[in-house]
């Protein structure tokens, strides 16, 4: 009886109290803060932290290691995919590199791009590119890299350079057509697309215009202090003495482009551009093919006589994208924890229940995609989960679905500036700047999510529910 009763105690799991919830959260908001914000001690260890607090609060509610190592590997699984495009756009980067094609367009930046609206131009550029693409990755991963290497080149800071860019590559990856993001949350809250797109540009585009005028008064002060128009010669100089330029050099961004505007697998396309960079690094730079390949593996290593020019291409490699994508893991582990033990269920909920008015219903939809990015650090969760779980509370309050799926969208694009996302992982990866730097200038991204609360309580721009049907456009 007594070794029954012992049995029954151990299999036993039960749903978190409040407070139990609250720990993992608080534990791993002071170790990042202060132990990385303020310590600077190394973030993996921090992340481990916090999933071993995570797992101890697990192991009380009756779970086993088995259900936490469960728990880990399938948040783990979830975020391959995007680990092995942060892995591949290292291969890109350094094939790029070697080819000339990157050479070639920061050469060609320095002399179009002015310095005192390169973060305006910056942004606008990107903003178009992932319009036309529907992709924040392809973005950064194509034009963002040049204009990482432009603003070098400038002595442009590049925590505003990659802010900016950053915030135009999630103009599309918030609106268009084809944005991953923006299709799964319609299809969580059973709306429709076209529907969906139009109600976001009334919280969209005002946030993206505040970013731009962010960027043109600071844009001013960057040109007046940091711009020293003989480096800029220098450095172009540098770049043509070591590199053969040719329009040929063109292609693999192209093709990566063109593929994602297909709606092709991005991977197969970036591999398919990779190769191709390192049979024109052969042909115009004179590096065999063998070589080239070693670079892929450990990273671009230029050697051009100028110590700028020197850091501003030696980059990319399997290497370099394996160390960062160590941090996402330690994350995955995290997030894994925390939704196995119906940590992150039990927070919604309790955010659910503030939702009394129509202003709270909304402010409680983005707050629950907030929370649900900031605990799992999954871009496609914090659309999915809470879209699911609110939109019943939505047509119960008789409001059309694309109310919630511009909440949730919203707070989806403060993903990059959260550290430990797997997307501020990859953009950290490319643009080679800690999402911690440049998080302050991703303007367009962290103020998104505040229109949606405040048309709420000013009653602007809420659709009310036409139809129980809201699959076809104009329900």
């Amino acid at each position: 009886m007594f070794g029954f009763s012992k049995n029954k105690k151990v299999a036993e799991k039960r749903k978190p109290k409040i407070w139990e919830a609250m720990i993992p959260v608080i534990s791993m908001v002071i170790l990042l803060g202060g132990g990385y914000g303020v310590l600077q001690l190394p973030v993996e260890i921090l992340l481990i932290l916090a999933s071993f607090i995570a797992g101890i609060v697990t192991l009380r509610l009756g779970y086993k290691w088995k259900d936490i190592e469960n728990g880990i590997i399938e948040s783990i699984a979830k975020a391959m995919p995007a680990q092995m495009i942060i892995i591949v756009v290292g291969v890109m980067i350094a094939s790029w590199i070697a080819s000339g094609s990157i050479p070639m367009l920061i050469d060609y930046g320095l002399s179009i791009v002015s310095p005192s609206l390169f973060l305006v131009t910056a942004c606008i550029v990107c903003g178009i590119i992932s319009l036309l693409t529907g992709t924040a990755y392809g973005t950064a991963g194509t034009i963002g890299i040049a204009f990482i290497g432009i603003a070098q080149g400038m002595g442009i800071p590049l925590a505003p350079a990659a802010g900016a860019i950053v915030a135009g590559a999630y103009l599309g990856d918030k609106i268009s057509p084809f944005a991953a993001s923006l299709n799964l949350a319609t299809a969580a809250v059973r709306g429709n697309l076209i529907d969906t797109i139009q109600h976001l540009t009334w919280t969209t585009i005002p946030a993206y215009l505040i970013g731009l005028i962010v960027y043109w008064i600071a844009g001013s002060q960057f040109a007046i202090h940091n711009v020293n128009t003989d480096q800029i010669t220098i450095i172009q100089q540098t770049l043509r003495a070591n590199f053969v330029y040719s329009w040929m050099l063109l292609i693999p961004p192209i093709v990566v482009l063109v593929l994602t505007f297909l709606r092709k697998p991005i991977i197969p396309g970036m591999i398919i551009s990779s190769a191709i960079a390192l049979i024109l690094a052969s042909y115009f730079q004179g590096k065999p093919f063998a070589e080239g390949m070693e670079y892929c593996v450990s990273g671009y290593k230029a050697s051009t006589g100028m110590a700028l020019v020197d850091k501003l291409l030696s980059r990319g490699g399997l290497h370099e994208m394996m160390r960062i994508s160590l941090v996402a893991f330690c994350a995955f582990a995290f997030a894994g924890i925390v939704q196995k033990a119906g940590i992150l269920d039990l927070l919604l909920e309790k955010i659910l229940l503030f939702a009394k008015t129509t202003a709270r219903l909304i402010t409680s939809g983005v707050v629950a995609a907030l929370t649900t990015a900031l605990v799992t650090g999954s871009a496609y969760l914090s659309v999915l989960i809470p879209g699911e779980l609110f939109a019943p509370a939505f047509k119960a309050k008789k409001l059309a679905a694309k109310n919630l799926a511009r909440a949730t969208q919203e707070a989806h694009s403060i993903v990059p500036v959260i550290p430990w996302a797997i997307a501020a992982v990859y953009m950290t990866g490319t643009l080679g700047v800690s999402a911690w730097d440049y998080a302050p200038w991703a303007v367009f991204n962290y103020i998104g999510f505040i229109f949606p609360i405040l048309y709420g309580f000013l009653g602007f721009s809420i659709a009310p529910l036409k139809s129980d049907d809201e699959s076809q456009a104009g329900s």
